[in-house]
């Protein structure tokens, strides 16, 4: 029986991937698959294992679509995923030159202290490979097939979970084995591998469907929903933010709705039940963002911690709250209207996503505890109060030993075990307490980084972008009704996709080189795709490279802080 005043906290763990697939339906990159065999089997293996978990995954429909394709594959046999066809080849003497190189530059694609060093057979490979990058003869054109064979199975035994690892005797068996692969044993890997992935929608929906955990979605292809509407909301937080040349996105709020219909119409299909909740895309709100998921009966988002104090700084209350304790769990609704909202606790989200990394998994736990009950301790005057603990649910764990596992393990172990603590749902609470849900006078626009939209707007290349974004959706505009109703459909999805985040949060020269280069010429080849759809010539431009990246940012760039320090 949970104690007579709780502190309710609620995990919501953010899962994602924008969709990799070119302009034929090539994978350019094979993220979706290796997160799927790594930290989405690995995430949800952790709740099937403790009964008293409880927690949210916020799934992306786009990240679905995509799980569901890689199944689809697996059981075609006829692979769209260049390292999947790989592995998957019975004679790799037919691979080209250029297609081994493609295979060695992205097998090493990893975090090495993690993910490389701790396998004597991987990291073998690894120093055959740096001996190639320093000779400037291509020897790698003399590498066997056996080195190929080696290196392909090595990298996908090194993108499995540890949950997995524990559970295959198969796994276990091959890297045991350490070396000289077999095309069986390459066979008995890809069989395996669809398994898994196959295995990993109907594995959420079981613990879905069992009230163990909630599911809850975002606008399908994950776009910035407040910026569709007005480009003007990311000077509520920047006042001087430069802005795109164009005024606004034209014709935002349709597409916005087509995004929150399609992912609400999308759900239900996949996990059997409607969603409740809408995580916005990066947590990005701002009043006529609520408002409109109010009016798609949205029964809760959430954002970052910034925007609720920015907000209760703008708003008319007589003092701004002197302590974070007094306003951050607690659970609100804009004007007593539209979804609850609730506010993650940046400071503790961040912890998880950036620094327990680095800690042994027992110590982390300890010290994540204490926070809970000092948190616990100061909001004594309050009769439910809610922690929300936000965060990216997959790349994270690539730079934890063990994937995670020990520290996630014995986290979800004291959580559910405490004698203040339940772990619940956003849904739960919102159901469970409706009387604790306060009013909020006023929403400021901005995201769950830095309490503002600078991640994805406001400098030249971001802008550029978007230019780039209003212009192809104004020939759209202009000749969409001259064509097919086939075709038609066909041009409204590949505007969706050319309206994702992720193009926007990887342009700029924080963000290392590789994978700038990567998401520039996938959003440029997505606008070029919209062109020939409409049977226009795509704009020269689109030719040109929009950012050039150069930087060293945090875990690659895949997550960011969401607040400053100090």
């Amino acid at each position: 029986m949970p104690p007579a005043r709780a502190l309710h906290v609620i995990f919501c763990w953010h899962m994602h991937q924008p969709d990799y697939r070119n302009a034929e339906g090539i994978y350019a990159l094979p993220w979706t698959y290796l997160h799927a065999c790594k930290d989405y089997s690995d995430m949800i293996a952790h709740y099937e294992e403790n009964p008293l978990a409880r927690g949210v995954f916020n799934c992306v429909p786009i990240l679905v679509e995509q799980i569901q394709d890689y199944s689809s594959q697996f059981e075609s046999g006829a692979f769209r995923d260049p390292l999947l066809k790989a592995l998957a080849s019975t004679d790799l003497k037919t691979l080209s030159n250029e297609e081994r190189h493609q295979i060695m530059e992205q097998c090493f694609r990893l975090d090495p202290e993690h993910m490389l060093n701790p396998f004597p057979g991987y990291r073998r490979l690894h120093e055959i490979y740096l001996r190639m990058r320093e000779d400037p003869v291509e020897l790698s054109d003399y590498l066997s097939v056996q080195f190929m064979a080696d290196l392909l199975v090595w990298y996908h035994l090194a993108w499995t979970g540890e949950t997995v690892r524990r559970n295959s005797p198969l796994i276990q068996n091959l890297m045991n084995k350490g070396r000289g692969f077999s095309p069986e044993d390459r066979q008995d890997l890809v069989h395996f591998l669809g398994d898994l992935i196959s295995g990993l929608i109907p594995r959420y929906r079981a613990l879905a469907e069992a009230g163990r955990i909630e599911i809850s979605t975002t606008p399908y292809y994950h776009p910035i929903g407040p910026l569709m509407l007005d480009f003007a909301a990311a000077r509520e937080a920047v006042p001087e933010a430069p802005l795109p040349t164009s005024p606004h996105y034209p014709g935002g709020r349709e597409r916005a709705q087509w995004h929150i219909q399609r992912a609400q119409a999308s759900h239900p299909q996949q996990f059997g039940i409607a969603a409740q909740g809408m995580w916005p895309a990066e947590g990005g709100v701002s009043a006529a963002f609520v408002q409109m998921l109010g009016e798609a009966q949205v029964t809760w988002t959430a954002s970052g911690e910034g925007v609720l104090t920015h907000s209760l700084l703008r708003s008319d209350t007589d003092a701004a709250p002197r302590g974070r304790t007094e306003y951050l769990y607690r659970v609100y609704r804009l004007n007593d209207q539209g979804p609850a909202l609730f506010f993650r606790d940046d400071a503790l989200s961040d912890t998880i996503g950036f620094d327990y990394k680095t800690w042994f998994g027992h110590d982390a736990v300890t010290d994540f505890m204490h926070k809970l009950e000092s948190i616990w301790r100061q909001t004594e005057d309050q009769e439910h109060p809610v922690v929300s603990v936000i965060l990216d649910g997959e790349n994270a764990w690539e730079y934890y030993p063990y994937n995670g596992y020990y520290f996630l393990s014995e986290l979800y172990r004291s959580l559910s075990n405490h004698p203040h603590i339940k772990m619940c749902t956003f849904s739960d609470y919102v159901q469970d307490h409706p009387e604790a849900i306060q009013n909020l006078t006023g929403l400021a626009a901005g995201s769950w980084v830095y309490g503002n939209f600078s991640t994805w707007i406001g400098d030249g290349a971001k802008n550029r972008a978007w230019d780039l974004l209003c212009a192809a959706k104004s020939d759209v505009d202009q000749h969409l009704k001259a064509l097919s109703p086939e075709k038609q459909e066909e041009i409204i999805e590949q505007l969706g996709r050319c309206e994702g985040s992720d193009w926007f949060w990887w342009f700029g020269d924080y963000n290392p080189a590789d994978s700038v280069r990567d998401f520039d010429d996938l959003f440029r080849m997505n606008l070029r795709k919209l062109y020939i759809l409409m049977e226009i010539s795509p704009p020269e431009t689109l030719n040109e490279p929009i950012s050039h990246g150069g930087g060293s940012a945090e875990s690659g760039g895949t997550m960011r802080r969401t607040h400053t320090e100090g």
